[in-house]
C-alpha cells in the first residue's frame, strides 16, 4: 500500500497534512498555503488516451489524493466538476499562437473549474462533520460568483462572499449578490487586499474558529488551485500532441493562483515552455521580478478589475516553488499592461482576429504584442483568454462597435433579484455580518 501523500505550510510552521485536511482548513495554522511536500513526476505518454478534461484531471490528481478520504471519488469529483469545455481556438495560422477558452462554465469565468471542484469536494467531506461550514471567499470580481455558483443550495454550507464595494464591474457585482439562501454578500468598504486581509484574519481569529467550522474557496485553498493545473495538462498535451512542441502561456494575472496552477503542471512535467504572467496596472510582481525588491502596495483601479491586487497571496507558493531571486527569473517573466494598452488589445482583438476579449484577456493580447517577432516565432502561444466579454459589456462594447451577445447562464442570473449588506473593512465588521459580533 502506498503512503498518504502529504502538504506542507509555505512558511513551514505547521504539521504536515493530507489534501482533505488542506482543503478543510484551508489556510495552514501558521497562516501559510499548503504546497506539496514533493512532485510526482508524468511525461506526455502517461496521458496517453486521455483528451477529455476530467479524465486528464484524474490521472493528473490522483498521486495528490493518495491514500486520502477521497482518493476513492476523485473520478466522480472530477466528471461532476469539470463537464464544460476548455478549447484551445487557433488565431493565427500554423498553429503560433492560440486562445485557451476558460469562460464557458455557468458563471463563464475560469473560476468555474475550481470552484467546482472545490465545492464537490466540501460535499463529500461534510458527512463525516455534521456542523455547519462556513466558505469565507475573497473576491475582485469571478471568484465570488463562481464560488457561490458552486455552493448555492448545498446542505450544511453557508458561503460569505467579500467584494470591493463599487471596484467590480455591474455585471460582476450582480453574480456576486442575485444568491441568496446560504449565500451573504459583502460589500466590503475598502479594496480587494482589504477583503483578501479579512478573510485571513478570520481564519486566525478565536472567536470566529471557536463558534464556526470556516474554510476558504479563495485561490489560497488547495482544493481550489490544484484542479486548476488541469487545462493547462489538457492544453499542451493538445499542443505536445499536434506539434510535438511544448506551449507556452501568457496568463492574465492578480492573485497568481492561476499562473501557480501553470507552473504546477509544469513542474509535474507536462510539455509547458515559457510562462508571461500579464498584470495591469498593479505592478508589485514585475517591479520584484525588476529590482529584487518585495514591496507589497495598495491595489489600483483598472478596467481588468479580477487583476487588481497589490498584495498577491500566491507570491508563498509561487516562491516556495522558485525560491532564489535567478531561478525565479528563470521560471516567469511579467508585464504591467496600462489600460489604454488593455483597451487597444479589445480593438486589436476583433479587427484582427474577430474576438471579443474581456479586459483581462486583453492584458495577455498586449503581453504578446510585446514579445520581440523572435521570440513570438520561435514558440507556439497560447493566449489565456479568463471570463466571457459579457461580463465587461461597459467597457468592451464601445471599443468594437457591437453588443457582445450575454450567455444564457448570465441572462438567469440577470432576472434573479439582488441583495448585500455593507460593512467596514475590520474583523469586527465581519463579525458582525456573520452574527458573531
Amino acid at each position: 500500500m502506498s503512503e498518504a501523500f502529504l502538504f506542507r505550510s509555505s512558511r513551514g510552521q505547521a504539521a504536515l497534512c493530507t489534501f482533505s485536511q488542506a482543503v478543510l482548513q484551508g489556510l495552514a495554522p501558521d497562516g501559510g498555503l499548503y504546497v506539496p511536500v514533493h512532485w510526482p513526476h508524468f511525461s506526455p505518454g502517461d496521458f496517453d488516451g486521455e483528451a477529455e478534461l476530467a479524465a486528464v484531471a484524474t490521472r493528473l490528481l490522483s498521486p495528490f489524493l493518495a491514500q486520502d478520504a477521497l482518493g476513492g471519488q476523485l473520478p466522480a469529483i472530477a466528471r461532476a466538476a469539470l463537464d464544460f469545455p476548455a478549447p484551445l481556438v487557433p488565431l493565427e495560422s500554423g498553429g503560433r499562437l492560440s486562445v485557451l477558452e476558460l469562460f464557458h462554465g455557468p458563471t463563464v469565468a475560469f473560476k468555474d473549474f475550481g470552484a467546482r471542484f472545490l465545492a464537490a469536494c466540501f460535499a463529500l467531506m461534510r458527512s463525516r462533520d455534521q456542523r455547519t461550514l462556513t466558505i469565507l471567499v475573497a473576491t475582485s470580481g469571478d471568484t465570488g460568483g463562481a464560488v457561490a455558483a458552486a455552493f448555492h443550495g448545498r446542505p450544511g454550507v453557508e458561503v460569505a462572499v467579500l467584494f470591493p464595494k463599487g471596484l467590480v464591474s455591474p455585471t460582476q457585482e450582480r453574480q456576486l449578490t442575485c444568491w441568496g439562501g446560504n449565500v451573504r454578500s459583502l460589500a466590503v468598504r475598502g479594496t480587494f487586499d482589504d477583503c483578501q486581509r479579512l478573510v485571513k484574519a478570520a481564519f486566525l481569529d478565536a472567536q470566529l474558529s471557536a463558534q464556526r467550522l470556516l474554510s476558504s474557496a479563495n485561490s489560497i485553498n488547495l482544493g481550489r488551485l490544484l484542479p486548476q493545473s488541469s487545462y493547462y495538462a489538457a492544453s499542451s498535451l493538445e499542443v505536445w500532441r499536434r506539434y510535438r512542441e511544448p506551449a507556452s502561456y501568457i496568463i492574465p494575472s492578480g492573485n497568481l493562483g492561476n499562473a501557480l496552477a501553470c507552473l504546477w503542471a509544469r513542474q509535474l512535467g507536462l510539455p509547458i515552455g515559457e510562462v508571461v504572467l500579464a498584470h495591469n496596472a498593479n505592478r508589485t510582481v514585475p517591479d520584484f521580478l525588476g529590482s529584487g525588491e518585495w514591496r507589497p502596495r495598495p491595489s489600483v483601479a483598472t478596467l481588468a478589475s479580477a487583476m487588481d491586487v497589490g498584495d498577491p497571496s500566491n507570491m508563498e507558493r509561487l516562491r516556495a516553488l522558485h525560491p532564489g531571486l535567478q531561478e525565479l527569473r528563470g521560471a516567469v517573466s511579467a508585464c504591467s499592461v496600462s489600460d489604454e494598452a488593455i483597451r487597444a488589445g479589445i480593438r486589436r482583438g476583433y479587427r484582427e482576429y474577430g474576438q471579443m476579449w474581456c479586459p483581462h484577456t486583453a492584458t495577455a493580447a498586449e503581453a504578446w504584442q510585446r514579445l520581440t517577432p523572435a521570440r513570438r516565432d520561435e514558440r507556439r502561444w497560447v493566449l489565456v483568454s479568463t471570463a466571457h466579454a459579457a461580463k465587461f459589456r461597459e467597457i468592451v462594447e464601445p471599443l468594437i462597435g457591437r453588443e457582445v451577445p450575454i450567455p444564457q447562464t448570465l441572462a438567469r442570473l440577470f432576472a434573479r433579484p439582488a441583495h448585500c449588506v455593507e460593512i467596514d473593512a475590520t474583523l469586527a465588521g465581519l463579525r458582525a455580518a456573520l452574527g458573531e459580533g
